[in-house]
């Protein structure tokens, strides 16, 4: 069995015939009502204007976005680099399609929840103190929206729908699961961005 080079999780692989090729969910089901159930809840919050929810669901979502970024890109990635042809593919299976509902649950949560706070708070006005502070965060927290919905979504769901067939292509495999887990680094280092513009914000 090809082992990958520690460390990077970029390693060409070669087109392969898995033996024992996991059976892969494109759309965790089960996860879907908890999905529907959260996004419920954040339109109900936004309708009736309860800034405390609101505040929840920034907080919440934005806190896990950071931390799903950051663990995928430095923890995540190093360990499937080390890993065997038969064992990324055992993880995979069961790592993709639960990001795939995970991570656009937390970028809606995350925008829909800090837009309606900075609109009722009156925090775009530009006679804001800190008003160019949030211009600049929500210019990083766009690009990072477009990466993980244009970049990574696409990403996942191509090497689950590439798993899928008869006979996967471990080569593409091996593309596609750099560029998630790459990008997700990428996005990682931009959320200590936002982090450090929230910190000069609190403590204006």
């Amino acid at each position: 069995m090809a082992e990958a080079t520690m460390g990077n999780a970029a390693a060409p692989l070669r087109a392969v015939s898995m033996p024992e090729r996991p059976s892969i969910q494109i759309v965790p089901v089960a996860a879907v009502p908890v999905v529907v159930v959260v996004l419920g809840a954040l339109v109900v919050s936004i309708a009736g204007n309860w800034l405390w929810a609101l505040d929840f669901f920034h907080i919440v979502g934005g806190g896990l976005w950071t931390g799903v970024d950051l663990f995928v890109g430095f923890v995540i990635g190093p360990i499937v680099g080390s890993m065997s042809v038969q064992a990324r593919a055992q993880f995979m299976a069961k790592f993709m399609p639960r990001m795939l509902l995970l991570m656009p649950t937390l970028v809606t949560m995350t925008l829909a929840s800090g837009w309606q706070l900075a609109r009722h708070l009156n925090l775009l006005a530009v006679g804001y103190p800190q008003h160019w502070w949030f211009v600049a965060s929500f210019a990083v927290v766009g690009v990072m929206s477009v990466v993980a919905l244009g970049v990574l979504e696409p990403a996942n769901l191509a090497v689950l729908f590439e798993m899928r067939k008869p006979h996967p292509n471990g080569e593409r495999i091996g593309r596609l699961m750099k560029r998630f887990i790459y990008t997700a680094g990428i996005t990682g280092v931009m959320q200590v961005a936002i982090l450090v513009i929230m910190t000069k914000i609190a403590t204006w």
